[in-house]
């Protein structure tokens, strides 16, 4: 298996919704950004498959000093094989990288977010970062596309909190500031129950307000000579609004179970958005 496969077996078998958003892309594009996918999924791994914090940390510790190796021209794993001609491509920084491996730590230390300012900077390096590297390897003109890529990842990552919410109480996680869950009345421990109610549903619908606000705005500054380069992204935005919207029909679905679309659906949303923009 050639250091490509493993990376495109890794996305397609995660089951993201990312995953059809690079469907569209010139092959170069599409081997580059499918390994920076790999890459995220690799090291978040780490930290979902791992339940031995003290093995996670030296885990990622390994990432970092991989990713540092692999801009010195000795990258070792498959994905960080997959991704050395990107980065000399696409002029990809170093930095960015050693910030998605330092989010991810994050959720080795820290299990509740008192406010949604603390949460911004997880949702920052975990997301908004992603969208900086991304933005770099479908290609912009104007500066101001950096701003679209920082609010449509943080966009997309209040998106996976929000479908993700039972799943990560029941591994011990809450991701939701705390200063909100007081201001609706709703327990931590009646999420990690999975216990729906009237408040819950209210506390839902202020959580995707503000993941809907955030994709609107990074869509509003999207400069329009970039629009077509950065069409992946307007993909994702357009599959994730429409989950959003079927979690909002039923915000009490997503305690008990991980609310998705279908395959079929996911592709049709793709070919229809491509095609418009």
């Amino acid at each position: 298996m050639t250091p490509e496969q493993y990376c495109q077996e890794k996305a397609a078998r995660s089951g993201s919704s990312f995953y059809y958003s690079f469907l569209f892309l010139p092959p170069e594009q599409r081997r580059a950004i499918t390994a920076l996918y790999a890459f995220c999924r690799e090291v978040d791994d780490v930290v979902d498959e791992c339940h031995d914090a003290g093995v996670a940390r030296i885990k990622l510790d390994w990432w970092r000093g991989e990713i540092e190796a692999t801009f010195r021209g000795h990258a070792q794993h498959p994905v960080t094989q997959a991704l050395s001609p990107a980065i000399s491509h696409f002029g990809l920084a170093l930095e960015p990288f050693t910030e998605i491996v330092d989010g991810m730590e994050m959720d080795l230390r820290q299990e509740r977010y008192p406010d949604f300012k603390a949460l911004q900077l997880y949702c920052y390096r975990v997301a908004s970062v992603v969208g900086h590297l991304s933005a770099s390897i479908f290609g912009y003109q104007d500066h101001r596309t950096l701003k679209y890529a920082h609010d449509l990842g943080m966009a997309f990552q209040l998106t996976n909190i929000i479908r993700d919410i039972g799943e990560d109480a029941r591994r011990g996680r809450l991701y939701l500031p705390l200063d909100e869950l007081g201001r609706f009345s709703v327990d931590p421990q009646d999420i990690a129950g999975g216990r729906n109610s009237d408040n819950f549903a209210r506390l839902m619908g202020f959580q995707i307000e503000r993941a809907l606000g955030y994709y609107a705005r990074a869509l509003a500054t999207l400069p329009a000579v970039d629009r077509k380069a950065q069409r992946p992204g307007i993909i994702m935005a357009a599959i994730y609004r429409t989950l959003l919207d079927k979690i909002g029909r039923d915000a009490g679905q997503v305690l008990t179970r991980r609310v998705s679309l279908t395959p079929m659906r996911k592709l049709w949303i793709a070919w229809k958005t491509w095609a418009r923009n």
